[in-house]
């Protein structure tokens, strides 16, 4: 399942993904890279919660993470 998961995130490397977050945030950005952690660097990240904000590179932590939203393989 691991491998699975390594491979799809490995996939959508420099593609737009969704991401919500425990702080009840939905995260949107271009996914650079990730570790065994789940932790997450995106470029172009914006806040689309209630109030849009632009917030650029960010590393996220994976322990915050509740869901991702991998875009479609093509």
């Amino acid at each position: 399942m691991a491998d699975e998961i390594s491979t799809l995130m490995g996939n959508s490397k420099n593609k737009t993904i969704l991401l919500r977050l425990r702080s009840n945030k939905t995260i949107t950005g271009s996914l650079l890279d990730f570790d065994v952690h789940m932790n997450l660097t995106l470029d172009d990240a914006k806040d689309v919660s209630e109030k849009p904000q632009n917030l650029g590179k960010i590393l996220l932590r994976g322990d915050n993470i509740l869901a991702i939203s991998l875009p479609e393989e093509s």
